[in-house]
Order: C-alpha cells, then sequence, then structure tokens
C-alpha cells in the first residue's frame, strides 16, 4: 500500500491487436494506432481515462506492427519522471521461449517482469481500441471494497443483443457476483433488476496482483487454452466464485452530459469505426470530444489553424456539422457531417458528405465523396466519384461493407 493508505495501482494497457476486421486501416498499423475523431489514436482513449483517473505507472503491451504505435505513444505520452510517472511501450521480447504473444493473457505471463519491477497492489487491465470515458478510480474502489480477486466492467445492452458480445451473467442474491461468463449466447439471462438487459464485457479488468499472477501462471500451463483474458482467465475467477461486475452505468465522469453518459463504443469493425465517428458530428453530439475536464489527450503537431476560402461565383469554402482538424484548407469545397484530419486540402467545386478523411488526403475539384473512409496520403483526382457506385468502387479496388460504406487504402492510388 502507498503511505497514504491507497492501493499501489499499475495499468496494463493492452495494445497488441491486428484488427483483421479493420483492413484496410490495419494494413500499415496496430488497430491501437489507428487514427480517430481527427487528431487522436484509438490508443489515446484508454491512456487519457486511466491518466485522468490519477494512475501514472502505465505499460503498454504491442506486438503487431507497433513501428507508428510505439512512436506515437513515445512522443504523445512523455510522464514528468520526478515523483516515478511513466507510460512505457514494452513490445513481445520473447523472455521465456522463442514464441509471441499468443494471446492476451500470455502477453501479460510474458511481461510479468512489469508486474514484478513495480510491486503494485492492483493492476487495472484494459484494451487500447475502445472509443469510452470512464474513471477507473471508482472501479478500483468497487474491487478493493468487494475483496475479489477479479473485477470485470460491464455496459447495460438490450438482451437482443447478447449475441454481439461476451455476457456477464450474475447471481440474483448478490448483483455484483458474476454467476457465469458466457462468450455470445443466444439463450441470455437478463439482469436481475432489469430483464430486458444484460451485462457486456468492456474488456477492462481490475485485479489483485497476487491473483493476476497466479491466474496467468496457471493458464500457461493448460492444454488446449486460448490464453486469453475474457474466455480464459475471467471464466476461471467466475469458476472459484472470486469474480465480480462493475456497472459501467455507475461510473460518474466530470463534465460528461446525459447524453454522452456511459457512452463506449468498440470500434472492431470498419462500419462501427465509422459509426462511432458519425457520433461526434452533431450539435449535441452522442460522444462529446469538448469535455475540458475529463480531456482526451493525444500528441499535436505544430499545424496552422484550419482556413476556408472563396465565398463568390458558386465557390463556397465551407463545413457544417464537422469536425476540422488543425491544418485543414477549404477551399471552395462543401462539407456536411464529415470528419477532416490534419492537412486534408478540399479543392473547389466539391462537396464531401458524411465522410471521414484521415491525414494528408487531397481531393481534386468537382469530386464527389459520399459515405467513405479514405485513409492516409491519397490523392483524389478530379472529377472522381466515390460512395456513389459501389459496382464501381468494388472494380477500382476499394474495400465496401455490406452496409454500402466504402474504404479507400493508406496511400491507394485513386483514379478518377
Amino acid at each position: 500500500m502507498s503511505r497514504r493508505g491507497a492501493p499501489k495501482v499499475l495499468v496494463i494497457v493492452l495494445a497488441g491487436g491486428e484488427g483483421k476486421r479493420l483492413m484496410p486501416l490495419t494494413a500499415d498499423r496496430a488497430k491501437p494506432a489507428v487514427p480517430f475523431g481527427g487528431n487522436y489514436r484509438l490508443i489515446d482513449f484508454a491512456l487519457s481515462n486511466v491518466i485522468n483517473s490519477g494512475y501514472r505507472q502505465v505499460v503498454v503491451l504491442t506486438q503487431y506492427k507497433s513501428h507508428s504505435l510505439d512512436r506515437h505513444v513515445s512522443q504523445a505520452w512523455r510522464m514528468s519522471t520526478m515523483l516515478g510517472s511513466y507510460v512505457a511501450a514494452i513490445p513481445a521480447q520473447q523472455r521465456l521461449d522463442k514464441s509471441w504473444y499468443t494471446g492476451s493473457a500470455n502477453a501479460i505471463y510474458q511481461s510479468l517482469n512489469a508486474i514484478r519491477d513495480e510491486r503494485p497492489d492492483i493492476v487495472v487491465v484494459v484494451g487500447a481500441d475502445h472509443v469510452y470515458r470512464m474513471d477507473f478510480s471508482q472501479m478500483v474502489d468497487q474491487h478493493v471494497e468487494s475483496g475479489a480477486g477479479c473485477t470485470v466492467a460491464a455496459i447495460r445492452q438490450p438482451i437482443g443483443l447478447s449475441d454481439q458480445f461476451g455476457v456477464i451473467e450474475v447471481d440474483a442474491a448478490d448483483p455484483t457476483r458474476i454467476s457465469a461468463f458466457r462468450e455470445k449466447p443466444t439463450d441470455a439471462v437478463g439482469l436481475p433488476d432489469s430483464p430486458g438487459e444484460v451485462y457486456a464485457s468492456m474488456g477492462n479488468y481490475v485485479f489483485t496482483t497476487d491473483a493476476l499472477v497466479d491466474a496467468v501462471t496457471r493458464d500457461d500451463t493448460v492444454e488446449g487454452s486460448k490464453h486469453d483474458m475474457g474466455g480464459d482467465i475471467v471464466p476461471d475467477f467466475v469458476s472459484r466464485q472470486d469474480a465480480y461486475a462493475y456497472d459501467f452505468n455507475a461510473n460518474e465522469v466530470p463534465g460528461a452530459t446525459e447524453r454522452d453518459r456511459a457512452y463506449w463504443r468498440d470500434v472492431g469493425t470498419l462500419d462501427s469505426y465509422y459509426e462511432a465517428h458519425m457520433d461526434l458530428t452533431s450539435i449535441h453530439p452522442i460522444f462529446n470530444l469538448y469535455n475540458y475536464d475529463w480531456p482526451i489527450y493525444t500528441h499535436q503537431q505544430p499545424h496552422p489553424p484550419a482556413k476556408f476560402v472563396h465565398g463568390d461565383q458558386g465557390r463556397f469554402g465551407e463545413a457544417l456539422n464537422s469536425c476540422v482538424a488543425p491544418g485543414v484548407v477549404v477551399s471552395g469545397a462543401r462539407v456536411n457531417n464529415s470528419i477532416l484530419s490534419p492537412q486534408v486540402h478540399l479543392h473547389s467545386y466539391t462537396t464531401v458528405e458524411d465522410s471521414v478523411l484521415l491525414d494528408r488526403v487531397d481531393v481534386g475539384r468537382h469530386v464527389q465523396l459520399q459515405r467513405v473512409i479514405v485513409d492516409k496520403d491519397v490523392t483524389i483526382p478530379e472529377g472522381t466519384k466515390i460512395g456513389v457506385d459501389r459496382e464501381h468502387d468494388e472494380a477500382r479496388g476499394f474495400v465496401v461493407t455490406e452496409s454500402g460504406l466504402t474504404v479507400v487504402g493508406k496511400g491507394q492510388v485513386v483514379t478518377p
């Protein structure tokens, strides 16, 4: 325990995800490094939450295509070392044998040296690819009071969506104790206080240190284990009646509005990634980036302010219901309900609607973009239309989802 009696906490951020369902956005980067919301990377949300919660010893476990992620962590998340604060990226090191991480639990097992070096009382384990705000100190408080070995963050979801989540079932006599942890069940049991809802796992956990070390060490010897935190470690705690649920709805974040309170998005697919962006653009956004009481931190490049030019003869540089990052130039183009990332340049007579443009996208004149994600460093020639004709988009090598969302990969060559 610390001198003031509060438990000493180490945070482990699991950031080794490959993110296959986000291809082509993950063709050149790890999933947690995927840009989001104009200025940010996905990992910034997890890191901002734990830092705002008061936790200053953080390790980030990386593996898949981690160069841009490691670079971002080192540039954006430099902490003052005077009081022992740090955010440190730890790549897969093959410390125990010649294998890479074989799952999230194995990643922690292979990195137990980080826990032993810090000697915390509590280990908070969080994913690096969700969009949300959360004060983890409140979850840690419940964990300590319960005496649990493991606490799982749970968000309420309609029971009809049970087959999309890892579902937490709780004891009717003690609605915080987990009685079962089931993966995507079709016959889920509703909550005692709300039969039409279930608890879905958010992929965030709090562990008593000794219990976590024991669990991942034993799991390493279990034949057939996938060495996964949600699939193997949590069920092990449940089987020993040592797992509890933390209701995310009870979490109080300073500055939150009723509209964005308890917001959480798993952006594991192209469609969910796109929908989470659309949550940012309304007058009263479903997820509010403008909460200065609980800021989302990131690395800020020295870009000039965004600029909107031309206002005559049908050339209007304007953006409505949109988020526009520094360094953007909207030159005689019209933008609606879209996200423009740094150094995007839109030329005259172009329209961009319901779209997400990442860094350094250059869009020529008379272009029409509709419900499109364009990754970094793409030049779109004059007169091009994307998102208007599905067959034409697929023929040009773009990814088109079942919902009709078109995605242009990083640096992809676009023909008119």
